[in-house]
């Protein structure tokens, strides 16, 4: 079973990168190449690329990877309903502070609201969480909607790699204890993913050199990774957790709504 990246989690550099508002940050392999990670676009407004994916939203909208959170409190200001996922406490914290809600939590835990999501994001790069691009894609698919909206921003390049990876600061020499492990897709490889999973692709399109690909869930694919066994009913109660973390500036659930009351 895929599990949150303990490594990841409670990776220091990232939490310093986060406090800072700045790198230099990368994912480091084994062989010592490295992907540069944008903390500053993280760490800023949603910039107008951002605006065009969120205006692309359905419904309530699950944030998955959210980050210091700027997309959550976008959605947020604009009275959508939206919770924004991530296993580092301190990107928890900042999105909360900017008015959104967080949970600090990976995306293969239980979560509120699964089956009930209408658009499920995996932006800068997060369609590689987990380092097992099927598994995320089932896991999404029990988290939405049927015919749900998945929208994954993928890598500029024709990849579709699988390392073992440390969140590391160069400039002060230091790095996560362990690695985890990760995946890099371009939109080609995204797209042979979710065909063999049984998603439905509704759109691509590239805007200031960075890439996405809009996919929908199916009834058929609606199953887990491990052994086919159907996800929950969407009427079952959503999972509680003293893990959530909200904004006293959110709004307050409607009866439907899959963020759960606090």
């Amino acid at each position: 079973m895929t599990t949150t990246p303990a490594a990841w989690a409670a990776a220091a550099p990232y939490a310093t990168a986060l406090r800072a508002g700045r790198g230099p940050l990368f994912l480091r392999r084994a062989d010592g190449w490295l992907l540069p990670l944008d903390v500053e676009r993280w760490c800023a407004h949603a910039d107008p690329v951002d605006l065009d994916v969120l205006n692309r939203c359905e419904g309530a909208v699950l944030d998955v990877g959210c980050g210091p959170g700027r997309l959550v409190a976008e959605l947020a200001a604009r009275g959508r309903t939206v919770l924004g996922i991530d296993v580092s406490e301190t990107a928890v914290h900042h999105a909360v502070r900017l008015g959104g809600q967080a949970l600090r939590r990976s995306v293969f835990d239980s979560l509120p609201g699964e089956g009930r999501w209408g658009t499920v994001l995996l932006m800068d790069g997060n369609v590689g969480i987990g380092g097992d691009p099927r598994a995320l894609l089932d896991r999404v698919a029990g988290l939405l909607t049927p015919g749900g909206l998945l929208i994954a921003e993928t890598a500029p390049v024709d990849i579709d790699e699988r390392v073992e990876v440390q969140v590391v600061d160069v400039i002060h020499s230091c790095g996560s204890d362990g690695a985890f492990p990760w995946a890099r897709l371009g939109t080609p490889a995204l797209l042979r993913h979710a065909r063999r999973a049984g998603w439905r692709a509704v759109g691509q399109w590239t805007a200031g050199g960075r890439c996405f690909v809009a996919l929908r869930s199916l009834p058929h694919s609606r199953l887990r990774s491990s052994g086919g066994t159907p996800i929950a009913s969407s009427s079952a109660e959503p999972p509680k957790s003293t893990a959530v973390i909200s904004s006293q500036r959110a709004r307050k659930p409607s009866g439907d709504n899959p963020v759960p009351r606090r």
